[in-house]
């Protein structure tokens, strides 16, 4: 284990040279990189890829930007920031380490695998029952007819591609493994080349909320510094990527009111892991009740979060500049698997899917079957640099003069690019090997145990890792457990 400044290497290069690529990708300064430190562990998170090099990064500049607008609102100067590999680890296996009164989470539905096609592997995701319904639709198998050995035969007689086609046009989700050349020359892959890590946009000069300083009453002097504190923020994200994000700005201060549609409940397990902190409401967007409430909420919010497909909510006014109009001076922070260009940009997607697209599953697997990274790691990755982003467009809204609506966009696919070294510039990460985390890896890979805690939860006891983001006088755990899906009023505290 090795502990350090700008001067603390592990395998390779820097740590703290490693986030500063992400950290100007967020706009921050290069002098602030001075405040982050990292705990470098050669027993975590082992791939090929350099992916504890990526959650290192990922994880460290939301911690800096944390102490940076903390700095803001305190009138102080940055508190220290530090980043420990074995933090990290737990909280990008958080999934994985929930327990709810002893039992272990259900991850992925056994329709949601890798399948045998005619000329390679394809990949499905069918953990929601929509998707599962749809996949199955586009295999002409009916829902009495479908077990594994049924999908697994209909799917060895079709080649990838058609199977990724087909499905796709039916609404499922299917990917055909791909390795990195053949992914390069997709043109999704092109369009993906062509963006930034974090695509930061103004739109307007409309002012942001005064927020008062944290000096001048709670929660200073008598419990943790939370930096975004008195910020309101509308969560309309799914899965882990996005609310990954929120449950990290819940952690910080932020009040998060999560609103989902009432006809798709979330996975139970998947929000008691990603609801720390948060509250929990259903709106119909559909009729004119749910955005009537929707836009009393939006007259009280700051940062609205997203995590749907490119365009899927602008029929409810909720595009960048339509909210920007109804609400001057918002921080838009917008989450998408593919990016917001290019042929799939509006293609659902998720992590492993990505995965699979993009080349990392080939790099990952064998000759004999693909493989994984060894976390959902573009999902964490990317939801704690859209949580950076967040934070620091509320600390440029109030530090560079101009004010006006901020708008962040991430991509999965995106953050891929950064970890395979597949966009020009982006190789900070390191070449494959380099991390420590070659194919075989330490012996004995690194227990989580001290990273974790038990919370009491109207869920059920729950065992759960504990949050990575830290500096000086920052929270250490989330202020209240995940309640139930769907209980909260659609009203801000």
């Amino acid at each position: 284990m090795v502990v350090g400044g700008l001067g603390a290497r592990g395998h390779g290069t820097d740590p703290v040279v490693r986030a500063s690529y992400a950290w100007a990708a967020l706009g921050g300064a290069p002098e602030t990189l001075a405040h982050l430190s990292p705990v470098v562990r050669d027993d975590t998170l082992i791939a090929r890829l350099p992916v504890r090099a990526l959650a290192r990064a990922c994880v460290g500049v939301c911690a800096l930007a944390a102490a940076e607008l903390a700095a803001l609102r305190t009138g102080r100067s940055v508190p220290h920031a530090r980043v420990d590999d074995g933090a990290v680890a737990a909280a990008f296996t958080s999934e994985r380490q929930l327990l709810v009164d002893g039992r272990a989470p259900v991850t992925f539905a056994p329709l949601s695998r890798f399948w045998r096609t005619a000329d390679g592997w394809v990949r499905t995701h069918a953990n929601y029952p929509h998707h599962r319904e749809r996949l199955l639709a586009a295999l002409g198998l009916s829902e009495s007819a479908a077990t594994v050995d049924s999908v697994a035969a209909r799917l060895a007689a079709l080649p990838g591609v058609e199977i990724e086609d087909m499905v796709y046009a039916a609404g499922g989700l299917a990917v055909a493994l791909r390795t990195p050349r053949e992914w390069a020359a997709h043109p999704q892959a092109a369009a993906v080349a062509r963006l930034p890590l974090v695509e930061r946009e103004r739109l307007d000069g409309g002012a942001p909320r005064t927020l008062p300083p944290l000096s001048d009453g709670p929660p200073l002097p008598f419990g943790p510094l939370l930096p975004a504190s008195g910020v309101r923020v509308l969560d309309l994200t799914r899965v882990i990527a996005g609310p990954v994000a929120t449950r990290t700005l819940a952690l910080l201060g932020t009040d998060v009111l999560r609103v989902d549609p009432p006809h798709r409940p979330e996975l139970p397990d998947q929000h008691a892991d990603t609801g720390f902190g948060k509250r929990s409401t259903t709106l119909d967007l559909g009729g004119r009740a749910g955005l009537r409430t929707f836009e009393e909420l939006l007259a009280g919010a700051d940062v609205v979060v997203t995590g749907y497909r490119p365009g899927a909510l602008d029929r409810f006014g909720l595009s960048p500049e339509a909210l920007a109009e109804r609400r001057p001076g918002l921080v838009v922070a917008q989450l998408s698997a593919w990016g917001a260009r290019g042929p799939w940009a509006h293609r659902r997607g998720f992590d492993s899917l990505v995965q699979v697209a993009t080349g990392i599953a080939a790099l990952e697997g064998s000759q004999e079957q693909p493989g994984a990274l060894p976390a959902q790691a573009l999902d964490h990755g990317t939801g704690y640099l859209l949580a950076a982003a967040v934070l620091r467009a509320l600390t440029e809204q109030r530090t560079d003069g101009a004010g006006g609506t901020r708008v962040a966009r991430l991509a999965l696919a995106r953050t891929a690019a950064w970890l395979t070294g597949a966009v020009d510039g982006d190789d900070t990460l390191g070449c494959p090997t380099d991390d420590g985390t070659a194919a075989h890896g330490p012996a004995v890979e690194y227990d989580p145990t001290d990273r974790l805690a038990h919370t009491d939860s109207p869920l059920g006891r729950l065992r759960h890792a504990l949050p990575p983001v830290a500096f000086t006088g920052g929270p250490v755990n989330w202020a209240r457990p995940p309640g139930p899906w769907g209980a909260d009023a659609p009203v801000w505290r």
